[in-house]
């Protein structure tokens, strides 16, 4: 539905994108990761069509995006970022300019725009110029453009950029919703929104791929990885009775949190044996867990050489 082969593009000596490739399935939610300047919206635009690559290829539900432009276009919704509009103009005159640049007739038209303008909760604002909305709502108005002709495949660039919390659920919401009969290709610095969202995710820095996974396979190269965390009245006691345990590799105390986390040696699961130890060691806990991974740790490890050291 999505596919990239080998995109690069340059601006005189600076590669911006080099040598890009990937495929995105049906029913995928695929999250492009990158630290900011890492190519994900330069990328994202080459697929769109706005950008013409330097070298490579880039299809949409099977059309090359060079070579069968306005096949791929109809085929495609997408959301830069910023989402751009007329800002002179109402939610609603420009939604109708949407429908009427891809072709809404009839009752479909209608259908569309109804259901656009509900699932986002424009009715509220239909009659303001999109120069006056918040940065939230000229968001929503923009994925309200770029969903209107039901798309098979959506490009979004930071899709809950400005939204507050109950926003983003909603949009988040939306996007599974979406997800159930197309392809989703989504930019964000939201590390959360790719647990929540998301069935697979790239990491980018530099204009190069550097991991391709699902959330749960990079959670699981986290070193809190099935690390197992508690509140201990006495940390120094629930240290002392956990050191030399077998299969413990060592401990981290968060002092913010108040949190002693306790790592496992390989995979080992440490949740009952921990529990039974402190018990019978008598050290008083309170909220213990199984950790499954910290996403921002493997992002940093991945794109920051310092980190890796």
């Amino acid at each position: 539905m999505i596919e990239a082969t080998a995109l690069r593009k340059r601006y005189g000596r600076l590669v911006a994108v080099d040598g890009v490739s990937f495929k995105a399935e049906p029913g995928e939610v695929l999250g492009f990761l990158g630290p900011n300047g890492a190519g994900k919206s330069t990328t994202m635009k080459m697929i769109a069509g706005f950008l013409a690559p330097t070298e490579g290829t880039a299809r949409v539900c099977g059309h090359d995006v060079q070579s069968d432009a306005l096949a791929a276009r109809r085929a495609l919704g997408y959301l830069p970022e910023g989402a751009p509009g007329y800002a002179e103009m109402t939610p609603k005159r420009f939604l109708d300019f949407i429908a009427d640049l891809r072709g809404l007739r009839g009752p479909l038209r209608r259908q569309r725009l109804d259901f656009v303008i509900a699932r986002l909760n424009l009715d509220g604002v239909l009659a303001q110029s999109i120069e006056t909305l918040s940065k939230g709502f000229k968001r929503r108005v923009g994925l309200a453009a770029a969903i209107v002709h039901d798309p098979a495949a959506l490009i979004l660039d930071e899709p809950t950029d400005g939204l507050d919390p109950n926003q983003k659920h909603e949009v988040r919401g939306l996007i599974s919703e979406l997800a159930r009969e197309r392809t989703l290709l989504l930019s964000t610095h939201i590390l959360e929104e790719v647990e929540a969202v998301c069935t697979r995710a790239i990491i980018i820095a530099h204009g190069k791929i550097l991991a391709d996974a699902t959330p749960a396979a990079l959670l699981a190269r986290s070193r809190f990885h099935n690390a197992v965390s508690l509140n201990a009245d006495d940390s120094i006691a629930a240290r002392a009775a956990l050191d030399g345990m077998p299969g413990v590799s060592g401990f981290e105390q968060d002092e913010r949190e108040q949190r002693l986390y306790v790592f496992p040696q390989g995979q080992a699961k440490l949740v009952d044996a921990v529990a039974d130890r402190l018990r019978q060691r008598n050290v008083v806990y309170r909220g213990l867990r199984l950790e499954h991974g910290r996403l921002d740790e493997v992002f940093r490890r991945i794109t920051t050489p310092e980190a890796k050291a």
